[in-house]
């Protein structure tokens, strides 16, 4: 019984360095959401919904590296390029986007604007969370601190911006203007693809053009995503 306690407490330290970058910043936008709090079980099942979004991503994203391979060498920076955006970044997002939409856009909780940033960054980092478990534990903790300040961060940024342009969908529908909901739905997940893939693109690459890139557009991608959030939620209006 006692051998079994090291081992216990380093499954222990994995686990919460895999997930508490992901808490973190659920909290954080949490707080920003000064109007009205959503419900704990809201929250949760969103964050259930990232989980269920990375199974159906590790599913599509296999199928997808099948598909690619048969057609690019797999070595070659063409391949990368579409790997980060039409499997990684298309595949992701979208299975985000569908189970935040299931469980969010038909809820009487979903009435103020913000609402949308809050519920795609939950679903986002429940994601990431799941993702990062993944890593830390395959590759150790030497690998949880550059994810961090990274990838978790980047998947709330990728969110943020899905989420603003969600919440606004949800205000043209309340408004009867279907056209404007459909553009501000499908916008979102555009710009979260383009994003990802970017990000991915450029992390993946390895040269040092592509790590250049890399570092500035992380830092613009956070001042921007920090700005955005401040200024939507004290912007934020009624549904």
């Amino acid at each position: 019984m006692f051998l079994l306690l090291p081992s216990l407490t380093i499954i222990f330290i994995y686990f919460i360095a895999a997930v508490l970058p992901a808490v973190f910043l659920m909290r954080y936008i949490y707080r920003e959401d000064t109007i009205e709090k959503e419900s704990t079980g809201l929250l949760v099942s969103l964050v259930f919904c990232g989980f269920g979004a990375a199974l159906i991503a590790i599913v599509l994203e296999t199928l997808g590296q099948g598909i690619l391979s048969a057609f690019l060498d797999s070595g070659s920076p063409f391949y990368t390029v579409t790997w980060a955006f039409l499997v990684v970044a298309v595949v992701e997002e979208g299975a985000k986007f569908l189970l935040l939409k299931a469980r969010t856009w038909k809820s009487p909780e979903f009435n103020y604007r913000f609402d949308g940033i809050v519920y795609a960054v939950f679903v986002s980092l429940g994601f990431a969370a799941f993702e990062n478990v993944g890593y830390v534990f395959g590759y150790g903790l030497s690998v949880a601190i550059p994810r961090a300040f990274l990838a978790i961060p980047a998947h709330m940024g990728f969110a943020v911006f899905m989420g603003s342009f969600y919440g606004r969908a949800k205000v043209e529908e309340d408004k009867g203007n279907l056209f404007a909901r459909n553009a501000n739905l499908w916008a979102g997940y555009i710009i979260a693809v383009l994003l990802h893939g970017f990000y991915d693109t450029c992390a993946s690459l390895g040269n040092v053009l592509s790590t250049l890139l890399y570092i500035a557009f992380v830092i613009i991608m956070y001042i921007l995503v920090f700005r955005k959030i401040r200024k939507e939620s004290r912007s934020d209006m009624p549904v």
